[in-house]
């Protein structure tokens, strides 16, 4: 028997095909359609795999969820250091489906790796002794933090024109304009500045709010800011 010419439909095909077509076009892009017609299908061979298109949707936002490294939360690191690898991995799979970010800030939902996500998030917190609640609202803050920072560029908001920035009217804008060529390192570095401010001020949070003769799994953080393990200095 011949190999049919198209792959055979599957849940996982037609996921894979939807978030391409996102990170190409935009959500307003996706419809049954555009789907159908990028998987040489008929439309309505669709629906024996993902029943509305909202739950295509939810199912491709848990697809990205699925790229965020967890291990951190299972390897023993002080919380502090776990939290930080787990805001850069998540970052890095947000930045690398940006046009999903509207989509996946509304929460969970019911989608299974993204409640496995703040599962472990929300784990490591109260393993370290940070009461329930605490736990609750910084879990909420760092998906915050990370979905901000991944949602647009700063550096490319800011023309590439330096007529724009007239010293008489913006006296401090005046290299502003070569914000977007350096796009990259502004953005990562912002991020990053960012990071450490939050994981400071919690820990001295942490330092002042939990009891004493709880353990402290954080005191191997601040040897490793002066080291990380991705080379870097924390400067």
């Amino acid at each position: 028997m011949a190999r049919p010419r198209t792959p055979l439909l599957s849940r996982e095909l037609i996921v894979a095909t939807a978030l391409r077509l996102i990170d190409a076009e935009g959500l307003d892009a996706l419809s049954t359609r555009r789907l159908a017609t990028e998987l040489s299908v008929s439309g309505p061979s669709l629906y024996n795999h993902v029943a509305t298109k909202d739950e295509l949707l939810d199912a491709v936002v848990d697809s990205v969820m699925g790229e965020v490294d967890l291990s951190m939360f299972t390897a023993g690191a002080p919380w502090p250091r776990a939290l930080r690898d787990w805001a850069r991995s998540y970052r890095a799979a947000l930045a690398a489906h940006p046009n999903i970010v509207p989509v996946l800030a509304q929460g969970p939902g019911r989608r299974p790796n993204a409640l496995r996500l703040a599962d472990a998030v929300f784990g490591c917190l109260v393993e370290a002794g940070w009461p329930r609640g605490q736990a609750t609202r910084i879990g909420a803050l760092m998906r915050y933090f990370v979905t901000g920072s991944a949602l647009a560029s700063f550096a490319a908001g800011f023309p590439e024109d330096a007529g724009l920035y007239d010293a008489a009217d913006y006296p401090h804008l005046g290299e502003a304009h070569r914000l977007a060529e350096h796009r990259g390192a502004i953005d990562e570095g912002a991020f990053e500045t960012g990071l450490e401010a939050l994981l400071d001020g919690l820990l001295l949070r942490y330092e002042r709010t939990v009891d004493g003769a709880a353990p402290r799994p954080h005191q191997g953080w601040r040897a490793t800011k002066a080291g990380r393990s991705d080379g870097s200095t924390g400067s």
